[in-house]
């Protein structure tokens, strides 16, 4: 083993040697004050960030503030397996990894990469989980507790998706770890683990030693047992992870995001065998967009996580969300939902070709490929709405029963829903990122105004046609009737004009 490590080191080192200038003293020097630096200037806040978790929290905001631990833990492990979790640079992938050298030594620094981001992540969790669950008493220990079960959590799970990449056992086992977690996410928000975030909080600190001396034991058997499964991984799932990374890396270089959203989907397609079906007969426009309901279709899953998502907000606003927070939460949500239905608007804008060939205009086109991110968008943010009103977030009861006794607040999301279909096709067609743009500088160092640009395309459009949604949602009206007629003329005056603006052949604006 020590003869196969030595010749990974001595491979490395000549790859270092004809490539990049080795790191120098200086280079050291100024990495080290960097640290130095950021950890003087980011003590203070953290200390009071700290010292105002003392005391204990609100019992009605703990279970969903234990939901949204437990989301992110499982979106975490989600991401980890996504992403391999192992890879490799392109050029290791292509050439160390097909070599005769030790396959764990070749994956050794890929691996305390992993542990890295674990333990960033698992700080992360700990300091959500002291601000959930407080700290009635000896902050200092109920801190460092939190800490160390976070990243226990974090780590141990890193680990199970580097054991599930090697062996379709442990795959099931991480499979069944998200599902845990997603259901521990449903009974919180309900408020059935109160009374265990309570007794968790007040816990005595022997019993807290014990219970994080056994979390930390049971993440270093996982992190043993995934460094040992390390020379286990087959090749092929390597090579996977180490292109999907490659194009990752490609897109972050080149800035341009939407080039994910292309890998995301092909990655998805290529590898099944679709039946075909009779096109329905349908208008020259409609028979353009209809496979972006075959396509949606054919994702059952992402339709269920649609749904699902939806009780976001409400679980937000349990957890003591401001209202701006939880109107902007509404409206990303629905303008993310919309989105997820745009690849055909997308095409057609990098190649018009198929849509000249139907016979359709653009105009036409986009208004029957505005229908289906239309009601998507429509019907998460009425059920988004609905839960708000039904957990009394930000819609008291005396505002959710102002019209006629009956709720109101769910039809802003029908009413919104052409605005928001508006920003979706505008995202899906906006132009790559236009590095030539002008660099702002900033007393946080410059920052380029072409990404921002980017960003904000699509996001803008929404935010001006959902106005009224989101000053009812801050304001709070007790009779949110005008409101409402705003919202409604808003979102057909901006589709309208979306739709209006429309090139021929080329993209919208």
């Amino acid at each position: 083993m020590s003869a196969q490590a030595s010749g990974v080191r001595a491979v490395r080192a000549y790859l270092s040697s004809r490539g990049r200038a080795r790191t120098g003293v200086v280079d050291r020097y100024t990495s080290a004050f960097g640290l130095l630096m950021f950890v003087a200037v980011a003590g203070r806040p953290v200390t009071e960030m700290f010292a105002g978790l003392a005391g204990p929290v609100d019992p009605a905001r703990s279970g969903a503030g234990m939901a949204l631990l437990a989301l992110g833990l499982a979106a975490f492990l989600a991401a980890a397996r996504a992403a391999g979790p192992v890879l490799l640079p392109s050029s290791d992938a292509s050439w160390l990894l097909l070599s005769p050298l030790n396959r764990r030594q070749v994956l050794a620094r890929s691996a305390r990469l992993l542990a890295l981001v674990a333990l960033a992540a698992g700080v992360l969790l700990g300091v959500m989980l002291v601000a959930v669950l407080g700290a009635p008493d000896e902050l200092v220990w109920r801190v460092l507790g939190a800490l160390v079960a976070g990243v226990s959590a974090t780590v141990g799970g890193m680990a199970l998706a580097v054991l599930g990449q090697a062996s379709q056992t442990w795959q099931v086992w991480l499979t069944c770890a998200i599902g845990v977690l997603l259901a521990l996410a449903l009974v919180a928000v309900t408020g059935q683990l109160r009374t265990v975030a309570a007794i968790a909080a007040g816990a005595p600190l022997p019993a807290l030693t014990a219970a994080m001396s056994g979390a930390a034991l049971f993440s270093g058997l996982l992190v043993r047992q995934a460094w040992t499964a390390l020379d286990r991984i087959p090749t092929r799932k390597l090579l996977a992870s180490s292109t999907r990374a490659g194009h990752v890396a490609s897109a972050a270089t080149m800035l341009d995001p939407g080039v994910l959203t292309w890998i995301a989907e092909d990655n998805h397609w290529r590898a099944r065998k679709l039946t075909s079906r009779r096109w329905p007969s349908l208008p020259g426009p409609f028979a353009l967009a209809w496979h972006d309901w075959r396509r949606l279709a054919r994702r059952r899953g992402r339709l269920a996580a649609m749904a699902g998502t939806a009780a976001l907000p409400a679980v937000l606003a349990q957890a003591g969300g401001p209202p701006a927070a939880l109107g902007a939460a509404v409206l990303a949500g629905a303008l993310a939902v919309a989105s997820l239905s745009t690849s055909g608007a997308r095409r057609d804008a990098d190649n018009p070709a198929l849509a000249r060939l139907a016979g359709v205009g653009p105009r036409q086109a986009l208004a029957a490929r505005a229908v289906l991110p239309g009601l998507l968008a429509g019907a998460w943010a009425a059920l988004a709405l609905t839960g708000l009103a039904l957990t009394s977030g930000p819609l008291t009861a005396e505002t959710a029963t102002a019209l006629d006794g009956t709720g109101v607040w769910w039809l802003f999301g029908p009413l919104a829903a052409p605005a928001l279909a508006a920003a979706a096709l505008r995202m899906a067609r906006r132009d790559p990122v236009d590095h030539s743009m002008p660099v702002l500088d900033t007393p946080s160092g410059p920052v380029p105004t072409g990404p921002l640009f980017w960003a904000a395309t699509g996001p803008d459009l929404a935010l001006l046609g959902c106005l009224p949604t989101a000053v009812a949602l801050v304001l709070q009206p007790a009779a949110p009737a005008p409101f409402l007629v705003a919202q409604g003329v808003l979102s057909v005056v901006v589709l309208a004009g979306y739709l209006w603006r429309a090139r021929t052949g080329g993209r919208a604006r």
